[in-house]
């Protein structure tokens, strides 16, 4: 049985941390998945760490589609969350019912996360009403990074705070089931977890959030482009794939690998037909 919209609001009433992770694929959805992670996010950062882009904002709908699929078919518990891509939710509320439906439906995701606060109230209450779960996204929302001039922290001032506080209330009132605070301080992403009556999922908003996301290629050390500050690498996994890779191409260029072992065997009078 996955884990339900329900049971994510119920972990804040209850006083429990939630822990969030995202991922692009079957294999690593089946590891999160076994480790008991109740939330994956199928991140348009997928953009960055897996398809190389410089920002999430060229990802498109169909590539997070094909993503959700494989990490939906790699789970059993985890409630997937498919995040909607720059521009599927801006245009109109008839589209953006349309993409949300398509993670859904097509992707087989349980729900899906979008950016924005006050401006997209309307369209989440819409999605809502349509019987899909909501996640929000406020503070910094990538997809906006040219707005405000790259990845830089929101809400210092009390003019910002308030909007993102505002923000907030507005996903609430709409009926989204949780919040992602992305990149605000750390005091105030403690005000509005306690202001808001659902669960605060914090990145790079201190400890005080109801949980915490992090993008998976950060937390194991594969991606090595960049570390963000708010990451903690609880693995090395590049350094680890590289050293096996090495050791792979020394064998097989010294006749090491394979071996019999790695070798299939037949009888060999058969080959006397051969000639």
């Amino acid at each position: 049985m996955r884990t339900t919209a329900n049971q994510i609001r119920e972990m804040k009433s209850k006083g429990e941390k939630i822990a969030m992770l995202t991922a692009y694929d079957y294999a690593t959805a089946r590891i999160v998945d076994a480790a008991g992670i109740p939330l994956i996010l199928v991140g348009d950062s997928l953009g960055m760490v897996v398809l190389g882009y410089e920002s999430t904002i060229p990802v498109t709908i169909e590539e997070m589609l094909h993503h959700t699929k494989a990490v939906v078919r790699g789970t059993k518990q985890t409630m997937v969350v498919g995040d909607m891509p720059f521009m599927t939710y801006h245009i109109s509320v008839d589209d953006t019912l349309r993409n949300a439906a398509r993670f859904i439906q097509e992707a087989g995701a349980q729900a899906i996360k979008l950016e924005g606060g006050v401006n997209v109230a309307e369209k989440v209450r819409r999605i809502v009403e349509c019987g899909i779960p909501v996640m929000g996204h406020i503070g910094l929302t990538p997809q906006s990074i040219h707005q405000f001039g790259g990845f830089k922290l929101q809400g210092k001032t009390p003019e910002a705070a308030k909007r993102v506080l505002a923000d907030a209330r507005a996903l609430e009132a709409a009926g989204a089931f949780a919040i992602v605070l992305e990149t605000v301080p750390a005091p105030l992403a403690k005000l509005i977890s306690q202001k808001i009556g659902i669960p605060t999922i914090g990145i790079g908003a201190g400890p005080d959030c109801d949980g915490q996301v992090q993008v998976i290629n950060d937390i194991l050390g594969s991606f090595t482009d960049f570390v963000p500050g708010h990451a903690k690498q609880y693995a090395h996994l590049a350094d680890i794939i590289s050293k096996a890779v090495t050791q792979y191409r020394d064998e097989v260029k010294a006749g090491q690998f394979p071996t019999a072992k790695q070798s299939h065997t037949m009888d060999e009078k058969l080959l006397a037909e051969l000639s």
